[in-house]
């Protein structure tokens, strides 16, 4: 990428958009993070009996083995029934200015109680869930130790306080960060020329932070509006948030951390080429075409954002009791 000169003008002006990872685990907001607290979300993200059949955990939506998410266009849940949106990574979302394509759970706290409550996901209760875990004398000693203020630690809240504890843990440094940090050798010459196109082309207006996106709000279809098939008419983002018209078609900027490993794309889950999302963006959002060497230089680019996955042993968890609720299969109406 030319002397060392231009790298460090290069690199100067990347960090006025992004920033690297933090070294440490992230705070959030009224919550604590403590070691107990980690092993106890752990468990419950990968403990199906959350769900009411005893089939879906938080990890079968959000496998850590495959980019944190389920690489479906949008999930399978309760009684096989098929969600209305895909799947967003749970890498990293602890930097994300709120949870879900539309933004209505403000943290991983909230978002973590919403699939578990969703008839097409979980299909589950709070009241459920909880008389769950304290028919397992073993999940009661782990509450008790993450929460050791707490009378009765065992509770629907404290589920999801665990749960954002674990997945804070979740954060994937890349080479893009080790650039950031000051290392020319990290990045290719085209992952460099593609931070470059990046940023002149104006990706850099949606795409920027900690996360590359994950920030704000934004049309999806800015300039010219996707088709039917990318875009679905039905779903209208963060208007059923809101209900204000402004926000029709709204929807919260991806992350792209670990994108290359999250196909397919957008919340409708129609595009599996990471070129072909670049090029709908650039023409939707920026109303420009982009020529084939620029679009495989910014993927080149995103592919520095594929990050080191946090090791993350399969936790054993606690065993059934004749307490425990039997798993059921039934559809929750619909309202």
């Amino acid at each position: 990428m030319g002397t060392a000169v231009q790298a460090d003008e290069l690199r100067d002006e990347a960090i006025e958009y992004f920033k690297p990872l933090p070294s440490t685990i992230p705070a959030v907001n009224d919550n604590p993070i403590t070691d107990e607290k980690i092993e106890l979300g752990k468990a419950l993200f990968f403990d199906p009996r959350l769900s009411a059949s005893g089939v879906f955990s938080c990890n079968s939506c959000h496998n850590l083995a495959t980019g944190g998410d389920d690489n479906l266009e949008t999930s399978i849940g309760h009684g096989w029934q098929k969600g209305p949106r895909n799947a967003p990574t749970a890498l990293n979302a602890v930097f994300n200015i709120a949870q879900f394509w539309d933004g209505r759970a403000e943290d991983l706290k909230a978002q973590a109680k919403g699939p578990v409550q969703a008839g097409v996901e979980m299909a589950n209760t709070p009241e459920n869930v909880v008389v769950t875990l304290n028919s397992m004398p073993q999940y009661i000693e782990w509450f008790k130790h993450a929460f050791p203020d707490e009378a009765e630690p065992v509770n629907f809240d404290n589920m999801a306080k665990a749960i954002e504890a674990f997945e804070a843990t979740l954060i994937t440094p890349a080479p893009f960060d080790a650039w950031l940090n000051g290392d020319d050798s990290a990045m290719s010459d085209d992952q460099k020329a593609g931070l470059v196109a990046f940023m002149d082309k104006g990706c850099i207006a949606c795409h920027n932070g900690v996360n590359v996106g994950g920030h704000d709000y934004y049309p999806f279809g800015l300039i010219e509006k996707p088709g039917a098939d990318v875009l679905p008419e039905g779903d209208k983002g963060r208007f059923a948030v809101t209900e204000t018209v402004d926000d029709e078609y709204v929807f919260r900027a991806a992350p792209l951390r670990n994108i290359a490993l999250t196909a397919p794309y957008f919340h409708s889950g129609k595009v599996w080429d990471l070129k072909v999302a670049v090029q709908i963006m650039s023409e939707s959002q920026l109303g420009e075409e982009l020529g084939e060497d620029e679009a495989d230089q910014i993927v080149a680019f995103l592919n520095s954002l594929t990050g080191e996955m946090p090791e993350v042993t399969y936790p054993i968890l606690p065993a059934e009791t004749s307490a425990t609720p039997r798993p059921t299969a039934e559809i929750m109406p619909t309202e």
